[in-house]
């Protein structure tokens, strides 16, 4: 009871539980004005849904689970590796860091160590409004490639690129300068649909090999057939759950624009 107590508790104290239980106190106070209840109302609903783990899970699940990792290591001339995965080495850091998606580089670079081509064209470069960043992801994603035993030999850069679009672009003109039109393409499952279908557009053959699930296998069915104290945890909005469906809308609304816009 004490360790389901301190998973619990602590979800009416953090902002979003706070703020989604502040909302349901106004509502059962405040019954006279129709007009700002309607409103407060239409904001707890999207507040619990976008926050609540089951609709996140389905919406992720929606994305990641179209294209799976090949069974059998694929080969091609060359691995495409995205950016987003990592952290520029900014002091305090000691070094380029990896990020929630860092698993890309991590898998990338398992392909090429299994053999799945003798090459790795990182792609990634700063959006040229934001000064957040000292480097670059491609100049990160290589730094770590050193660190996991890829040599500076088989790494291609294409620095330049600030969106998904561009990757394909850039990566593209490389690619075709060096007579290759197959590729693997590494990136976050969650970002692998959209992604794909941009490469694709650029008349390049695409081995999906997605990684950084967030839905997996496990916790699908875990999160379906709660137990009673994991299904009343998971009835509060959590910040994680609402973290994951503003990615999952991010990724749709891309696919969206880039479809009007004749990119995919």
């Amino acid at each position: 009871m004490f360790v389901y107590l301190s998973k619990l508790l602590p979800l009416f104290v953090y902002p979003l539980g706070l703020v989604t239980l502040l909302i349901v106190l106004v509502l059962v106070i405040e019954k006279r004005n129709r007009f700002p209840r309607g409103l407060l109302i239409a904001g707890l609903l999207i507040l619990w849904l976008a926050g609540n783990r089951w609709v996140s899970y389905g919406l992720a699940r929606s994305l990641e689970w179209r294209h799976m990792p090949p069974e059998n290591s694929p080969t091609a001339e060359v691995i495409v590796l995205l950016g987003g995965g990592t952290e520029p080495g900014d002091p305090p850091r000691p070094m380029a860091e990896i990020n929630a998606a860092g698993d890309r580089v991590l898998y990338a670079a398992k392909l090429y160590h299994e053999g799945a081509a003798p090459l790795i064209l990182v792609s990634g470069g700063n959006v040229e409004f934001s000064s957040e960043r000292s480097s670059t992801p491609a100049e990160e994603m290589t730094e770590l490639l050193h660190l996991l035993g890829v040599p500076s030999s088989a790494i291609w850069l294409q620095p330049e690129s600030q969106n998904t679009y561009e990757d394909a672009l850039y990566s593209a003109e490389i690619l075709a300068e060096n007579g290759i039109d197959e590729v693997i393409l590494v990136t976050s499952a969650l970002h692998m649909p959209r992604s794909l279908a941009l490469f694709e557009n650029q008349g390049i053959t695409v081995i999906p090999a997605p990684t950084d699930f967030t839905v997996t296998e496990h916790s699908w069915e875990t999160s379906f057939n709660p137990r009673l104290g994991e299904f009343v945890i998971n009835l509060m909005p959590n910040a994680s759950a609402l973290n994951l469906t503003t990615n999952v809308l991010k990724e749709y609304l891309g696919m969206l624009i880039y479809s009007l816009r004749g990119w995919m």
